[in-house]
């Protein structure tokens, strides 16, 4: 089990209620699924994260699947909701 932060930008962030957080987590998939139970009382935050595209440090996650993007200590998952203009 990995500890590092997420990020969240944009509309994540807002729909978060902070622009970042903790995560303990091996997977991309759980790091994510934590932040969703964590957020459970802010509906929005997991309709946002249906549409957003995901960082590991630094590199694109693309359309692999989470629970193959494994995670490392003090690692940064970054939260990047669709952004207007490119």
């Amino acid at each position: 089990m990995a500890a590092g932060t997420i990020r969240y930008w944009a509309a994540a962030k807002s729909a978060a209620g902070t622009a970042e957080e903790p995560y303990e987590a091996a997977t991309l998939a759980e790091a994510l699924e934590a932040a969703r139970r964590l957020h459970a009382g802010q509906p929005e935050f997991a309709r946002v994260l249906l549409r957003c595209s995901f960082l590991v440090d630094g590199a694109p996650v693309g359309v692999r699947a989470h629970d193959t993007v494994t995670l490392a200590p003090g690692g940064t998952v970054e939260v990047l909701p669709p952004f207007a203009g490119g």
